[in-house]
């Protein structure tokens, strides 16, 4: 049991992860265009408009498939409490790398819609 519970926990990072960071980015972006914390792309750094933009985009992408991922992620792995750990482990890998599609498509989703709104110097079009 112990084993299936932290197996949960860790199937559950990715989607309250995205879903935290998700609405505090659809709250507001960081104040300052930084290299430590938030969406830094090359083209997300560009400028402030660029920054809030991407911010903006890549957190209502985030809260979305995190709320999706969440009980795609607790569900199956519910059907597996009292199985062998072998199983558990086995589902849990599998549910890391699906949720890893939306996580990372999200960036790339988020940088086709910055080229979509702003040039290469980063003023919209």
């Amino acid at each position: 049991m112990g084993f299936w519970i932290y197996m949960l926990c860790m199937d559950l990072l990715i989607p309250l992860t995205m879903i935290g960071f998700g609405r505090f980015f659809l709250k507001r972006a960081p104040n300052q265009i930084n290299c430590v914390f938030g969406y830094r792309t090359a083209m997300s750094m560009k400028n402030r408009d660029t920054w809030d933009f991407a911010h903006q985009y890549c957190g209502k992408l985030w809260f979305r498939w995190g709320l999706i991922l969440l009980p795609c992620s607790m569900i199956p792995m519910l059907f597996l409490i009292g199985k062998s750990t072998d199983i558990i482990g086995i589902l849990g890998v599998i549910l890391t790398f699906l949720q890893m599609i939306p996580l990372v498509g999200s960036i790339i989703s988020t940088e086709r819609a910055l080229k979509r709104t702003f040039d290469r110097n980063g003023k919209r079009k």
